[in-house]
């Protein structure tokens, strides 16, 4: 066999083994990339259990989902609506574990074992809520768009100062806590009605509280 004719073996050989290795390499940078892929989805997203309305419900969520986006875009929770989706409207406030939150600026992942009750929790249009029933008999609404918001802060400031919770209007922080139409306004500042109603709120949460509307 001629030197030629054996070097133009030895760098056919060459070529082949190094196109084989090319392939092996991307191959195994394909696998890597799918494989960090997978890690990134998992290293974003957290497997939370909660219990909503008395119902347990188990979600894998976005690290970044909000707690009102889980309800209404995963739990079909629409009751809770989204206004400002900056927490200064009050139009999603629900209450975990019995106090009240701007559910558009909690993270779901924070709530892992925690009790959530949505307005759809309080009662429904054949069994409702005394404070469902007050809004609709005081007429404490017009569009109805922040309604959920309010009934679910109106449920929480009777609670609160049932507890004794003072707000920035309680006067005598020792004296047993009453409710009055300052306390109802300081208390629910912060949800917002954009149809005026609230005269009627006042008059819904004092008919539930026992005073005069």
């Amino acid at each position: 066999m001629s030197i030629p004719h054996v070097l133009e073996i030895s760098r056919r050989d060459l070529m082949v083994g190094t196109a084989a290795v090319s392939v092996a390499a991307a191959n195994a940078g394909a696998s890597a990339q799918a494989q960090s892929t997978t890690a990134t989805i998992d290293r974003h997203s957290t497997q939370v259990s909660f219990t909503v309305n008395g119902t347990r419900r188990e979600l894998t969520v976005d690290n970044r989902t909000t707690l009102l986006d889980a309800l209404r875009e995963q739990l079909a929770l629409t009751g809770t609506k989204k206004g400002c989706d900056h927490g200064q409207c009050g139009a999603c406030t629900v209450m975990v574990d019995g106090r009240r939150i701007n559910s558009c600026l909690s993270l779901a992942v924070m709530h892992e074992g925690d009790e959530i009750t949505t307005i759809e929790g309080l009662g429904t249009t054949s069994d409702m809520h005394p404070m469902q029933a007050a809004f609709v008999r005081h007429d404490g609404f017009q569009c109805g768009y922040c309604t959920p918001g309010q009934i679910c802060s109106s449920v929480a400031v009777l609670e609160e100062i049932a507890a004794g919770i003072p707000s920035h209007v309680t006067e005598d922080l020792a004296a047993q806590m009453q409710v009055t139409d300052a306390e109802i306004r300081e208390r629910m500042s912060g949800n917002i009605c954009r149809c005026g109603a609230y005269a009627n709120i006042i008059a819904a949460i004092n008919d539930v509280a026992g005073r005069p509307a």
